[in-house]
C-alpha cells in the first residue's frame, strides 16, 4: 500500500540526518552530535523546583484531560509573563497552549492555508513552517537574510516577494538556524511591509531570554494594528524540550483574526488536550525563580565565543557571530564539495561529527553552510572541531 504524497513529501533535516549516524553507531563508531538544538543532552539541567512541581501536580493526582486551549491558570501566568516582559496586554481567551511550537504551527498553517496560497518565511529558517506550508497545499516564499549583516531579514527582498496569495510573514527571533537577533529597526519595517498589504506576522519567540549582544524585544511589542500571532514556550529558557509545550499569544486588537483563531479551536478540540501534569507543573517555570538562566546564557556565551573563534581559524569555513539561542551557522567556503549535503555526510563518516546541512533550513539562501549547536561543553567542542579540522586538511 502506498502513502499519500504529501507525507512523503515530508522532510526535517535536523532529525533526517541521523539516519546516517546510527548506522555508524552499530559500527561501533562514537559520533560527537551538534544536530539537534535539546540542551538536556549535555549539562543543562532542568530547574529541579519545575520537577518537584511535576510530581507533585501528578501525586495529587491532576492526570486528566485539561481544557483544550489550555489550562486556566497557566494562561493567566503566560499573560501575566508576555504583559511585565512585553507590554503585551490581551484577555485569556486569545491565549492557547499547544504541545509544542510545533503544534502551534500545524494548527495556524491548517487554519489559514489553502491550497497555492504562499506564506513568506526567513531564508534560512526552520523548517517546520515550510513543510506545513507545503503539506497543506501551499507554497513557502523565503525571503533572503543578509549574512554580512548577521542575518538580518532583508527588507527589500520581503517587499518584493509579496504576491495576492501571500497571508503571512513569519519571523523567528533570535533565529533558527543563524542566531541572529533582529534589530528594532528591521522588525518595525516588517510590520510597516505588512500593514501595507493587510497581512499578519507570526513572531516565534522560544529562544527570547537566551540572548548574549543585546535584549530581544518582541514583533508583538513593536505592533500597534497590525495583527501578530506571538509563539513561544519551555523548551529551550526553561530547559524543558521533553515536555512538548508552547503557546501562542493572538495580539490583534481589532479582531481580524477571529475566524482564523476559531479555526485553530476547532483543531485544538479535536486533538483534546495538551499533557495535564505539565501545564500544571510549568506554571512553577514561570513564576518561580530563574536563576538557572544567569548560569545557562554564561555557559552559552562562552561556548559560543569559543565556536566563532574554532570556526574562523579552520581554512575552508567562516562564520558570522550568533547573537541569541544556540545555533551557529558557518559557510563552506572550500571547493572541494559540491553542496552542503555532501560535505555534512563526509564530515560525519570520517570525522564522525554530526552536524546539518544548511540547505535543510533553505535550498536556496541555507546552501553551502551547515549548523550546528553550541551546547556542549568546549572540550567537546574542541574535540569536534578539531577532528573536521584534520579531516578538511587531509581532503582539501
Amino acid at each position: 500500500m502506498k502513502a499519500t504524497k504529501r507525507s512523503m513529501d515530508v522532510s526535517y533535516a535536523i532529525r533526517d540526518i541521523l539516519l546516517p549516524a546510527r548506522e555508524l553507531e552499530k559500527q561501533g563508531h562514537e559520533i560527537i552530535k551538534l544536530h539537534i538544538g535539546d540542551p538536556n543532552k549535555w549539562d543543562f539541567e532542568t530547574p529541579k523546583h519545575v520537577r518537584d512541581a511535576l510530581c507533585r501536580a501528578v501525586e495529587v493526582n491532576d492526570n486528566g484531560y485539561a481544557e483544550s486551549e489550555g489550562y486556566v491558570e497557566l494562561r493567566r501566568a503566560i499573560l501575566d509573563k508576555e504583559k511585565q516582559k512585553n507590554g503585551i496586554d490581551v484577555d485569556i481567551d486569545d491565549c492557547i497552549i499547544t504541545n509544542g511550537v510545533t503544534e502551534a504551527i500545524q494548527t495556524i498553517s491548517a487554519a489559514v492555508i489553502d491550497p497555492g496560497d504562499e506564506v513568506l518565511v526567513a531564508g534560512p529558517g526552520y523548517p517546520t513552517y515550510s513543510e506545513f506550508t507545503k503539506f497543506f497545499g501551499g507554497v513557502p516564499v523565503s525571503y533572503r537574510t543578509d549574512e554580512s549583516n548577521g542575518w538580518q531579514p532583508d527588507v527589500d527582498d520581503i517587499r518584493k516577494k509579496i504576491t495576492p496569495r501571500t497571508k503571512y510573514i513569519s519571523i523567528i527571533n533570535p533565529n533558527n538556524p543563524t542566531g541572529a537577533l533582529y534589530s528594532d529597526k528591521v522588525l518595525k519595517e516588517i510590520i510597516d511591509i505588512a500593514g501595507e498589504h493587510d497581512l499578519f506576522i507570526i513572531s516565534d519567540e522560544i529562544y527570547d531570554l537566551m540572548t548574549f549582544d543585546g535584549e530581544h524585544h518582541s514583533t508583538a511589542s513593536l505592533s500597534k494594528d497590525v495583527p501578530v500571532i506571538l509563539f513561544n514556550g519551555f523548551s529551550k529558557v526553561d530547559l524543558l524540550p521533553g515536555w512538548r509545550l508552547g503557546y501562542a499569544v493572538f495580539n490583534d486588537p481589532q479582531g481580524k483574526l477571529d475566524e482564523i483563531k476559531e479555526g485553530v479551536m476547532r483543531q485544538l478540540r479535536l486533538r483534546i488536550s495538551a499533557n495535564n501534569p505539565c501545564q500544571m507543573a510549568v506554571i512553577e517555570a514561570l513564576e518561580g525563580p530563574k536563576d538557572h538562566l544567569a548560569v545557562t546564557n554564561r555557559k552559552l556565551r562562552e561556548r559560543r565565543d569559543y565556536a566563532v573563534k574554532r570556526i574562523n581559524s579552520i581554512p575552508g569555513l567562516s562564520t558570522a557571530t550568533p547573537r541569541g539561542a544556540f545555533y551557529i551557522f558557518p559557510k563552506i567556503e572550500s571547493k572541494h564539495w559540491k553542496t552542503d549535503n555532501d560535505f555534512v555526510l563526509d564530515v560525519l563518516n570520517n570525522a564522525h561529527v554530526l552536524l546539518v546541512p544548511g540547505s535543510g533550513f533553505c535550498p536556496q539562501n541555507g546552501s553551502m553552510h551547515f549548523r550546528a549547536v553550541f551546547l556542549p561543553p568546549v572540550e567537546t567542542l574542541a574535540k569536534a572541531f578539531d577532528s573536521i579540522e584534520k579531516y578538511m586538511d587531509k581532503v582539501a
